[in-house]
């Protein structure tokens, strides 16, 4: 007669597969979460680049801040545009590569506005958070960045720029497979989301939205791989665009 006593392997299986199916707290999108690394511990790039903008601050007055992400951060790509356009503003890039929004609100929590006063604030954030959070979370976050801006620095307008486009991104191969493809239409479904809601931030006076993201779709609804090559981030033609399509207001905003 076999023994009715669960083995040792069944024992252990039975105590492992909860941990095995549990899935990880999701990340509050507006929350100040510093940016980790996969031993959970701070992003060393992440704490360097934000004792930078907080040395940037103390260094020197700054005209118009632009916050953001590595699409903001990629400005050096178009060091030529970012002279020409904004050098005569006193400007400030407060881009880090990778940032979601609840690690620019760990940022402002955390010193990046004290002590300055930009006559203008640009933001464009949330493409990062598209694939694990929706777009009411992901448009509530940026409102709350909005009003920490408004409230740190009351006399600082601020200028939202709708969420840029992305498009399917090509594998290591250089294939982009119908699951990129996919996953482009999702997260841009998140992006319209989040831009509808960003649009009502609007008040005509000290928070103005603008939406630029015709600049970089060709004729066919498509991003050229002339503007964006991996369909996300901008080259120095994507950036004069860019440059160009926000001039107007901006230099209103800047009056």
């Amino acid at each position: 007669m076999k023994s009715l006593r669960p083995t040792l392997t069944a024992l252990l299986v039975a105590a492992l597969l909860p941990a095995l199916f549990a899935q990880a707290p999701k990340v509050d999108a507006s929350a100040p979460i510093a940016k980790t690394g996969p031993d959970g511990q701070p992003n060393a790039a992440f704490l360097k680049a934000h004792e930078s903008f907080l040395a940037r601050g103390k260094s020197g007055p700054i005209g118009v801040l632009f916050l953001g992400d590595s699409i903001t951060a990629g400005w050096t790509k178009a060091p030529h545009v970012w002279e020409a356009y904004y050098g005569k503003l006193q400007p400030a890039n407060f881009g880090i590569g990778g940032d979601q929004t609840q690690h620019v609100i760990w940022r402002i929590a955390n010193g990046e506005l004290d002590g300055i006063a930009p006559k203008v604030a640009v933001l464009m954030l949330g493409t990062n958070n598209s694939a694990a959070h929706t777009a009411d979370e992901i448009a509530a976050a940026d409102k709350k960045i909005v009003s920490l801006i408004r409230q740190k620095l009351p006399n600082t307008k601020v200028l939202v720029l709708a969420v840029f486009p992305r498009g399917a991104r090509k594998n290591q191969q250089g294939v982009i497979t119908p699951e990129a493809v996919a996953d482009a239409a999702k997260r841009m479904a998140v992006i319209d989301g989040v831009n509808a809601q960003l649009a009502k931030l609007d008040d005509g006076k000290n928070v103005r939205f603008l939406d630029i993201n015709h600049a970089f779709l060709g004729q066919d609804g498509k991003i050229p791989f002339s503007i964006m090559p991996d369909q996300l981030h901008p080259n120095a033609a994507g950036y004069q665009l860019w440059a160009d399509a926000m001039k107007p207001l901006l230099t209103e905003m800047m009056k």
